[in-house]
């Protein structure tokens, strides 16, 4: 058994979904916002976009962080430029899918004696390195940072939520352990920060015993039963979640909305809404009324359940509770009203209410619309749903909003200027790095529409980048290649797909 012991250790109305109404279509007008509203809001810089694009200019992919250290420090034009946290930050998330790279650009950041790397920043790189299973360096990382007196929780965050997405969900609890070596502390933060790390890789029978083992230690707070009500929750063991619930009043906290709302999740995961409702009536007499997170997540569900009908009768439901509409909840009702065919309502949505009701737009706000415009064919409004997003000043592009676009290329043939434009924009303009699911749909899509070679030059970017494609993937492109007599290209690939299949 695992030991740990102290001493280590307005919406104002509701949808309704007619199944014979066919939906007009208009064009979206400009949305206006005023300088104090965007004054609230995070505005993204353009400085220092010409020393981030020659910096990039200079950092090939496939090389170690090795290499692409000793590049930058050999190019007389990368060391004139200023370095900066803000600079760092924006390289790093230029290369967060490129560990060599953004190990390599940290580095060379590092090396100036100007220049002191920040926690945040070493926590990104932290984050960078775990996302791509490359453990021992994060760690040795860590242990650097821990020279600096740098490690914070947050640092520890990041670990433990690598080291369990990894499956060493051992490794996490001896980190815990050794707290005290970085400077901090085994307390109810810290304990609640590895039990949540544990649930939420499902190991919620591990985080039970620890929790019990040091419970005389540590005092529990309110937060580490809604820790085990939702980590019950993920396991579908509801009836947990309602006796955690009981034990929380032992202990003297009383369930709060957040606790209500993971177990209503539960229920409406598996499609048991009418108990999902009677839990409804249960907060509302318990004096803990839903919030607006709890009817979002009815209706996202409703949703899923394609019971478009039901799902468009929560902002009414909503209303009754007394309870506002906030971004999160007009994005569901706009993917939900998409969803169901009803453009003209989304788009009124989009345009009208959520501007009456004084809610900004966010990233997925756009992207739904725009998903929803390629899904009904309107290219054109896509289009300047993305244009308007990137002047907006809101909020910028992330690779969701590309997707679509991505899709609607390939489905309508349009590979040659439009799909060009809309990857140059995002790789130099929006610095946005591509994810195993881009890669495979860029590959796909150029294989059918007969761009294998374009295709291949993929491939051998997500190989340089340790991006591991889809023995599928690979085997549709040897195919393609083949057709067209590039048998180098081809015996390239079937060499890559005989590694996959003995590691």
């Amino acid at each position: 058994m695992l030991r740990i012991t102290m001493k280590k250790i307005s919406v104002l109305r509701s949808y309704v979904v007619y199944p014979s109404a066919k939906s007009t279509y208009r064009r979206l007008k400009a949305f206006s916002f005023t300088s104090n509203a965007l004054a609230n809001h995070e505005k993204y810089s353009t400085d220092s976009s010409e020393n981030i694009n020659l910096i990039v200019s200079k950092v090939k992919a496939g090389r170690t962080y090795n290499e692409v250290f000793h590049s930058l420090v050999q190019d007389q034009a990368c060391n004139t430029i200023p370095i900066s946290h803000n600079l760092v930050s924006q390289l790093l998330y230029r290369f967060k899918d490129d560990w060599k790279s953004a190990l390599g650009v940290f580095k060379w950041a590092e090396s100036h004696e100007t220049y002191t790397p920040s926690s945040d920043s070493y926590e990104t790189m932290l984050d960078i390195l775990g996302k791509m299973k490359q453990m021992e360096t994060m760690m040795s990382l860590l242990e650097q940072m821990n020279q600096h007196r740098l490690v914070t929780i947050g640092s520890i965050a990041k670990v433990m939520r690598r080291l369990c997405g990894a499956g060493k969900w051992e490794d996490a609890v001896i980190i815990f352990d050794e707290l005290r070596k970085f400077g901090l502390e085994k307390n109810t933060e810290s304990m609640n920060l590895l039990l949540d790390t544990l649930c939420k890789t499902s190991k919620v029978e591990q985080a039970r015993k620890i929790f019990l083992e040091l419970k005389s230690c540590i005092a529990p707070s309110a937060y580490t039963f809604n820790i085990f009500v939702h980590g019950w929750c993920k396991v579908n063991q509801v009836n947990e979640a309602h006796w955690t619930i009981q034990e929380m009043k032992v202990y003297g906290y009383n369930p709060s909305v957040i606790s209500y709302s993971t177990i209503i999740e539960s229920y409406c995961r598996n499609s048991n809404f009418n108990k999902a409702y009677e839990l409804l009536d249960e907060m509302q007499a318990q004096n803990c009324p839903p919030n607006v997170v709890t009817f979002t997540t009815i209706m996202c569900y409703l949703k899923k359940n394609e019971e478009y009908y039901e799902a468009l009768q929560i902002p009414e439901k909503m209303k009754l509770f007394g309870c506002k509409p906030d971004t999160l909840f007009y994005n569901a009702l706009i993917h939900t009203l998409a969803k169901a065919g009803h453009v003209q309502e989304a788009v009124n949505v989009f345009e009208v209410e959520m501007a009456s009701s004084g809610i900004f737009p966010d990233t997925s706000t756009f992207n739904s619309m725009i998903a929803m415009f390629c899904h009904h064919g309107l290219d054109q409004d896509a289009i300047n749903v993305l244009k308007r997003m990137e002047s907006s000043q809101l909020c910028r592009p992330d690779i969701q909003s590309f997707i679509p676009l991505l899709k609607m290329c390939f489905r309508k043939g349009k590979t040659d200027v439009l799909l060009g434009n809309l990857l140059d924009e995002m790789v130099n303009k929006h610095h946005i790095s591509f994810d195993l699911d881009t890669y495979t749909l860029l590959i796909h899509g150029l294989c059918r529409v007969n761009k294998c070679d374009w295709a291949y030059g993929f491939f051998k970017e997500m190989i340089d980048k340790d991006i591991a494609p889809r023995y599928y993937t690979c085997a549709l492109l040897v195919d393609e290649l083949k057709q067209k007599y590039n048998y180098v290209a081809a015996d390239h690939i079937e060499g890559y797909m005989k590694q996959m299949k003995s590691s």
